[in-house]
């Protein structure tokens, strides 16, 4: 019997030609015969395949997750000792691949015994490193912090870095990716793991003098290369707002809210959405200690939004306007309305909602930090479910999961389906002879 080409259906068996089967296959030999059933076998639809597999490998798949642990432990090991390496290649080379390892796992328990090592090659390459190396370490040190939680090690671990991280994001000779990462690696790790509000403050003050420069004499915005740098702070000194105490909002409500709206014209369109989004922020941090939040240019600020939220400039990219444009809307609406747009976040087999600014400017935070993975970080993470209110890691069960799932051919044939009936549905409605309602 023939072999069935690899684009058959689950299911469908390969005809022999009109004629006969080839001349070398011999049916009746008992490796022929094995051959045969483990061809049918190949073509058996996938929830029997998925059952089948299910029951005769279960066994099998706790020696695998042990075996891809203890891969991932000698890889981890390997990266840590390169860290210190005397190669600078070879050192951000292993910077990235722990970066890509702590998006994509949750190693709390493996780090615990590795912490003060890596802590000493974060600190070594902070310190004597230059620009990207310096970048990746500090990216590096967020995750570490992420992944060590709010307890004494993340504490310890913000502490000793804290100082570093604050002298290369006010070091004008340092190189500009790597004060952008320092500004986020020091919103994060203080939102993470600051116990003492002395270190909230003191952090918040530092972000704040940073993005202050974006704003000019006069109140004019400075056109400078620094506006990334002022974006990356303020949107951590955002962060940190979400958690600070009334008494600072409100020091924060008097001296900013008139700093603001200021960087609403700037020519860069990130910096005009962050000011956008941390003034709406702000709003609702003063309607919490305040109903009636007193705000003497709400008219000239709304109005600025308006244009914003229309902004029709061709020498802007259209990505751009429509991003503006909609983050834009947003915040108008909630300023002279209240309400906050809700989104839903799915992950796995839960989700979550985002319907306030405090929670959305939290929720971005650990999206920018983790990327891809933040989706991986949700389901199994404590410190962000501790975050996100989303109560104990749920235990799944792997094996009903993996026979919910279909399988990657199923996914396709059900797609080419449902563009088949769409494009016919579609055809009806453009054929001329069609009657238009």
């Amino acid at each position: 019997m023939p072999r069935a080409r690899k684009g058959n259906a689950p299911g469908r068996r390969g005809r022999p030609r009109a004629g006969g089967a080839r001349s070398n296959v011999q049916p009746e030999s008992p490796s022929s015969d094995d051959e045969a059933a483990s061809e049918v076998l190949s073509h058996y639809s996938s929830t029997s395949e998925v059952a089948s597999v299910t029951e005769e490998s279960s066994g099998n798949d706790v020696v695998d997750d042990q075996a891809q642990q203890e891969e991932l432990e000698e890889k981890l090991k390997e990266c840590i000792d390169n860290v210190t390496d005397k190669s600078a290649k070879t050192r951000q080379a292993a910077l990235e691949s722990l970066r890509l390892a702590f998006l994509s796992h949750v190693l709390s328990d493996l780090l615990l015994d590795w912490r003060l090592t890596l802590t000493d090659s974060l600190e070594k390459c902070l310190k004597k490193g230059k620009g990207e190396e310096q970048s990746l370490a500090a990216s590096v040190l967020t995750l570490l912090c992420l992944q060590l939680g709010s307890g004494p090690e993340g504490e310890e671990l913000f502490h000793r870095l804290r100082p570093l991280l604050i002298s290369i994001l006010t070091d004008p000779s340092a190189s500009l990716g790597a004060r952008n990462s320092c500004a986020t690696a020091l919103g994060m790790c203080c939102f993470i793991a600051a116990v003492e509000v002395e270190d909230l403050i003191s952090c918040l003050t530092c972000l704040e003098a940073t993005f202050t420069g974006a704003c000019g004499e006069e109140g004019t915005v400075a056109l400078t290369p620094l506006q990334p740098l002022h974006c990356c702070a303020l949107q951590a000194w955002a962060l940190l707002l979400t958690i600070c105490p009334s008494s600072h909002i409100q020091r924060v409500l008097r001296s900013q809210m008139a700093q603001l709206p200021r960087l609403l014209s700037s020519d860069n369109v990130h910096l005009r959405i962050v000011a956008g989004e941390t003034i709406a922020l702000l709003f609702e941090l003063g309607r919490d200690l305040e109903e009636d939040f007193p705000y003497e240019d709400t008219d000239s600020l709304c109005s600025m939004l308006r244009d914003l939220a229309t902004d029709s400039n061709k020498y802007r990219a259209k990505a751009d306007r429509r991003r503006q444009r909609s983050v834009i809307r947003d915040v108008l609406h909630f300023i002279e309305n209240g309400e906050c747009h809700e989104e839903t976040i799915k992950f796995g087999m839960e989700c979550m909602y985002v319907g306030s600014w405090a929670r959305r400017r939290t929720y971005t935070a650990f999206k920018e930090a983790l990327g891809s993975g933040v989706g991986h970080h949700l389901q199994n993470n404590g410190l962000l479910r501790d975050v996100f209110d989303l109560g104990p890691v749920l235990v799944h069960d792997a094996a009903a999961i993996k026979a919910n799932k279909i399988s990657r051919f199923e996914k396709h044939l059900y797609n080419s389906a449902a563009f088949k009936a769409r494009t016919k549905a579609r055809n009806r409605v453009r054929d001329k002879r069609a009657d238009v309602l």
